[in-house]
């Protein structure tokens, strides 16, 4: 067990879309988008950065918290896009805060949309009370920018939105980790994937194709996988945390999709009832979803102290992850 306690939230949401108005603008048949992916408003970027947001997160949380950036001994940018290739993402939010006065060292963790969890994973085994006694893990992502209107599946199915959860080293018994697992199954590395943007199509070799700097994923091939391991990983973890599904006082999934949710659904009816779903009103927001979700169950009451809850998703790579914590 990991002395991990929670102790402050945040969220940011850029302009809210309505589904409908998207379906008017691009010629999607009316209603295909709430039907077939789950969302009937999410949000779009207008004029902010993954720096903007993040970086507003972060003020957010520290207020919420009474803290300062002086009291953080590490920030931790949780995402899978960026504003640029280099530098990484973590410091591009500092700087945004124009804080100049302060030594808070930054990293920056990918693991698509699994990257909070993993954040999450790594702070525990950071934190110490020593060396590390508080991070923020800053989740800010921006699909829109990479979707193409042709492709209704993703055009209809992915919003724009930051998260940052503050946490800390405790030293009672009150709020911990029960621990946390992940697996890789390569088969599906490149079922999602934006293919350009990176050094293996590099604009200096291929001519600019918009279709290879837009998002695509393999919708049916990743709920294959998804049906084929999820069960079997979320045993495993459970079994890692020494811990049961009745155990289990409220379930954060990722909001991949509307099919995946179901799916997830059906393989544990004993979660009924206990399941974040904030699909229909934010989109996928790849990392940023599951702390928003997070951030939201909280904030309505669905989770208190004394919780214990699991954050559990897939991510491109394909990749499935998960985490236990007493809240």
């Amino acid at each position: 067990m990991k002395k991990l306690k929670i102790v402050s939230m945040s969220k940011y949401l850029p302009q809210k879309i309505e589904s409908k108005k998207l379906e008017e603008e691009f010629g999607i048949p009316l209603g295909w988008s709430e039907k077939y992916s789950g969302v009937k408003t999410k949000h779009w970027v207008t004029h902010e950065t993954n720096a903007f947001m993040g970086a507003k997160c972060l003020t957010y949380a520290l207020k919420k918290a009474n803290l300062k950036m002086d009291d953080l001994d590490l920030i931790i940018s949780a995402n899978a896009t960026y504003d640029y290739p280099i530098p990484h993402q973590a410091p591009l939010i500092k700087k945004e805060l124009n804080d100049y006065g302060t030594q808070v060292p930054c990293i920056s963790i990918d693991t698509t949309c699994l990257s909070f969890v993993t954040a999450l994973d790594i702070a525990s085994y950071l934190l110490d009370g020593k060396r590390y006694s508080k991070i923020a893990i800053i989740s800010s992502e921006i699909s829109s920018k990479n979707l193409n209107p042709k492709d209704f599946e993703t055009f209809t199915l992915f919003g724009d939105g930051a998260s940052c959860a503050i946490v800390e080293y405790t030293e009672n018994d009150e709020s911990f980790v029960y621990g946390a697992h992940m697996m890789t199954k390569e088969e599906g590395a490149e079922e999602t994937i934006v293919k350009g943007g990176g050094l293996r199509f590099h604009f200096k070799d291929y001519a600019y194709n918009p279709e290879d700097y837009s998002f695509k994923m393999k919708g049916k091939n990743l709920l294959r996988l998804a049906k084929k391991y999820i069960r079997p990983f979320i045993e495993d973890l459970f079994v890692k945390c020494g811990v049961t599904a009745k155990d289990i006082d409220f379930f954060i999934p990722h909001q991949g999709s509307k099919m995946g949710l179901f799916l997830f659904e059906k393989i544990y009816p004993e979660f009924k009832g206990k399941v974040a779903n904030n699909l229909n009103t934010h989109g996928n927001c790849i990392a940023a979803s599951i702390p928003m979700a997070l951030y939201d169950a909280i904030e309505d009451g669905k989770i208190c102290r004394g919780n214990t809850i699991a954050l559990a998703g897939t991510s491109a790579g394909f990749s499935i992850g998960g985490i236990v914590l007493k809240y």
